[in-house]
C-alpha cells in the first residue's frame, strides 16, 4: 500500500468489511514480524454505544482483531482515552468494547490513568500516554463526523486520545487546531481505518447520525482527512489543521493526485438514515431507493448549504436514488438521475461536488 493510497468499502456490516479491506491492502505485510505490539486506537470521546454518531464501531474492531490474530497477531491493546468530564471505563463498557476484551483477550488500555512523556513536537512540548509511544504499530480508528470546533474530525484529530486530560485542556486554550497539527508530527498514524458508518453530522458527542456505509483505510493521516472533507462538504481551509500538519511534513493534502481504490460498488447498501436534527429533507429532497452511500453525501452538503445560507436559493426538487434510473427530471443527484435535465453524476458523489453543484445550478 502507497502513501497516495486510499481504499473504500461500501457496506453494512462493520466486521466483514473491516477484513474485507484489510484483507485488500494485505496489512500483514505493513506491519511485519508477528510478535509486533499493534495499538488500535477507536474513538470512544463519550459513553455513547456507535449508532448514535460518535464512537467507533466495536464490531469493525472486531473484524480487525481477528484478522490480525488469524495472521498470529497476538500482542493487541485498545488505547484509547475519553474527553474530560467522561470516563474511559464507562466508555469501553457502554461501548462494547468490555465484550471485545472478554472474547478475543485483547487489553483495555486507559489513557486517562496511563503515565506519560513529554515530547518536542516540532517546537510545541506535548505530553503523550507511554502506552501509545510503546506499541510497534498503531492502527488509528476514527469516526468520520463533524465537530462544533474544528467542522471535522478524524485521524489527526483522533490522536488527542492518547494525550493527558490536563493536556487536552491545553489544547483548547491554543486553539485546537496548532496543537493537533504538531501532535501528529510525533503520534503514531502507522495504518487508518476510518469508520464512516453512520457518523454525526455536527457534534463529535453524536446524537445526529447519517448513515453512509463505508470504511476507509489510508496511512497518510493528512490525505486521509483532506478526502473526508471533501465527503463531508469543506473545504481544506475551513479545518486548518489539515494544511497545518501537511506544512509540518506529517503527510499530503492533495487528494487531487491519490489514488481511489474501491473496492466494492456503493449500490449493495440501502439507504438507513436515522437523523434527529432535521436538516431541510421533506422540503428540497425527493428520494426513491437511494444507497446510503449517496444519501449520506447529499444530507452531509445540505447541511453545509444550510451553514452557509445557500439553502434557501435552491427552489427545485432534489432527486436521489435508484427509483430515478431510466428516468427524466429536472435536478438529480447521482448517476442514477443521469436523464435529468441538469444532474450530478458520481456513485457515490462527494458532499463538496453536491455543495459546488448545487451553489451554481
Amino acid at each position: 500500500m502507497n502513501r497516495n493510497d486510499i481504499y473504500v468499502v461500501y457496506g453494512s456490516n462493520p466486521k466483514e468489511m473491516a477484513k474485507k479491506i484489510l484483507h485488500e491492502v494485505q496489512i500483514e505485510d505493513l506491519i511485519g514480524d508477528r510478535k509486533k505490539k499493534i495499538g488500535i486506537k477507536p474513538n470512544l470521546v463519550v459513553a455513547k454505544p456507535a449508532q448514535e454518531g460518535a464512537t467507533t464501531h466495536p464490531e469493525m474492531v472486531a473484524g480487525a482483531i481477528e484478522y490480525l490474530k488469524d495472521k498470529g497477531y497476538e500482542d493487541i491493546s485498545v488505547i484509547e482515552g475519553s474527553w474530560v468530564g467522561d470516563r474511559t471505563s464507562e466508555a469501553f463498557d457502554i461501548c462494547g468494547y468490555k465484550d471485545l476484551k472478554r472474547k478475543y483477550g485483547v487489553k483495555l488500555v486507559d489513557t486517562q490513568k496511563d503515565s506519560f512523556s513529554s515530547y518536542d513536537c516540532k517546537g510545541v512540548n506535548i505530553n503523550i500516554c507511554d502506552s501509545a509511544m510503546e506499541v510497534d504499530f498503531m492502527i488509528n480508528m476514527p469516526v468520520l463526523k463533524g465537530h462544533c470546533q474544528t467542522g471535522v474530525t478524524c485521524a489527526l484529530k483522533n490522536n488527542k486520545g492518547v494525550i493527558t486530560n490536563q493536556e487536552k485542556r491545553k489544547f483548547h486554550t491554543m486553539g485546537l487546531h496548532k496543537p493537533i497539527a504538531h501532535l501528529n508530527t510525533v503520534a503514531k498514524n502507522d495504518f487508518i481505518l476510518v469508520d464512516g458508518i453512520c457518523g454525526d453530522l455536527n457534534f463529535e458527542e453524536g446524537g445526529n447520525p447519517v448513515s453512509m456505509n463505508r470504511i476507509i483505510a489510508a496511512t497518510d493521516p493528512v490525505l486521509c482527512d483532506s478526502y473526508v472533507c471533501e465527503l463531508m462538504g469543506y473545504s481544506l481551509d475551513e479545518v486548518p489543521y489539515i494544511k497545518m500538519a501537511e506544512k509540518l511534513g506529517v503527510g499530503s493534502s492533495r487528494t487531487e493526485i491519490a489514488n481511489i481504490l474501491e473496492i466494492n460498488e456503493a449500490k449493495n447498501t440501502t439507504n438507513s438514515i436515522t437523523s434527529k436534527r432535521k436538516v431541510k429533507k421533506p422540503k428540497f429532497v425527493e428520494e426513491v431507493d437511494a444507497c446510503s452511500a449517496c444519501y449520506g453525501s447529499l444530507l452531509r452538503a445540505l447541511d453545509r448549504l444550510d451553514e452557509t445560507g445557500d439553502l434557501r436559493n435552491i427552489k427545485d426538487k432534489i432527486c436521489i436514488g435508484q427509483g430515478f434510473k431510466g428516468k427524466n427530471g429536472n435536478l438529480g443527484i447521482g448517476i442514477c438521475t443521469s436523464n435529468f435535465d441538469k444532474s450530478l453524476l458520481g456513485c457515490p458523489p462527494r458532499a463538496i461536488d453536491i455543495v459546488d453543484f448545487l451553489k451554481n445550478i
